[in-house]
């Protein structure tokens, strides 16, 4: 299992369709409306890397997210 954080930017004002589309999508856990650089932390749980790569794919895809940043956790 692969955890991600990604953290999205979108356009001013359409913070809330966002949200309904990204807890619309599989693989993601969690989504958190935070203040600052970033609007919101989605947490990601898959079965592997390319499947993070596509789902991050898939958050890009969604209109009026202008950015995101990932990072990948692993057990130790």
């Amino acid at each position: 299992m692969v955890i991600g954080v990604t953290m999205v930017k979108v356009v001013p004002g359409q913070e809330k369709p966002v949200y309904s589309a990204l807890r619309e999508i599989d693989g993601i856990k969690n989504v958190y409306h935070v203040f600052g650089e970033f609007d919101f932390v989605v947490i990601i749980e898959v079965d592997g890397l390319s499947m993070l790569n596509r789902l991050v794919d898939t958050i890009r895809e969604i209109e009026n997210v202008t950015a995101t940043q990932t990072v990948v956790g692993a057990e130790l």
